[in-house]
């Protein structure tokens, strides 16, 4: 932890040059309302929901959320020896991972009936989908590119910025041919280039969380969706009472 936010800060606290990533911020455009309760580990937005699945053990859960009230439209919960982690759909099955049970969990979208389940022979963090191809984060520097199917790994890179590995990568979200990574336990979000790991740019969040009540100590960001249909993003953290839409801002303009 004390390398990765030691390369942040050298990157933050230097000029930038052509080579490096740029560092976008950010604009509100809407607040809206999140259960204080939810230890967020994986978010989604699909079809006019807010898809949210929850960690702790005990209080880990997959829910369809009304993304304007922050009412549970539907909920499934998982047994109380799992730790809920990310979430995604593939053609209308949502998969969840656990954290160190190495089990996957697969819904139905609509039902919430339990279809499935797979190994996962690491750490489950955070899961996305770039339509052929889930990727999966375990708390490394490393993204690893699963076949739904079997769960199988096919490949696997490096996240890297300015030639640094970067771990504790954890809520993913693919977006317009890149990863975007949460940094457990920071306020920033890497765009990754999904072919070589480099960090194509970063998003800097600073001072979001001043912006909602917090319910704990573990209260940090953590959840990325993207409004596609909107072209807006929404962000959240762990035990945070509010979800933001927000919009980048270049660090040009």
């Amino acid at each position: 932890m004390r390398l990765i936010l030691t390369c942040l800060l050298l990157f933050f606290t230097s000029s930038l040059t052509a080579q490096e990533p740029v560092r976008y911020g950010y604009r509100v455009l809407q607040t809206y309302p999140h259960d204080i309760n939810a230890f967020t580990q994986g978010l989604l937005y699909e079809d006019g929901y807010l898809y949210e699945g929850t960690g702790k053990n005990g209080l880990s859960s997959l829910s369809r959320i009304d993304l304007e009230t922050g009412e549970v439209l539907a909920s499934t919960a998982l047994g109380q020896r799992y730790f809920g982690e990310g979430i995604e759909n593939v053609d209308g099955k949502m998969y969840q991972l656990t954290w160190r049970s190495h089990l996957v969990f697969v819904y139905d979208m609509e039902t919430f009936e339990q279809l499935e389940t797979h190994y996962n022979a690491t750490e489950g963090w955070g899961l996305a989908y770039n339509n052929e191809q889930l990727i999966l984060s375990d708390g490394s520097a490393t993204l690893r590119f699963i076949d739904p199917e079997g769960f199988v790994t096919t490949s696997e890179i490096t996240v890297t910025l300015n030639g640094n590995p970067i771990a504790n990568l954890n809520e993913l979200e693919y977006i317009n041919g890149e990863i975007w990574a949460n940094v457990w336990q920071t306020d920033f979000i890497l765009r990754i280039d999904p072919a070589t790991g480099n960090v194509n740019s970063l998003v800097d969040l600073t001072g979001l969380s001043a912006q909602t009540q917090q319910g704990s100590a573990e209260a940090v960001l953590n959840g990325i969706a993207w409004d596609a249909d909107n072209k807006r993003l929404l962000v959240t953290g762990k035990h945070w009472a509010n979800l933001f839409a927000i919009e980048l801002v270049d660090p040009a303009l």
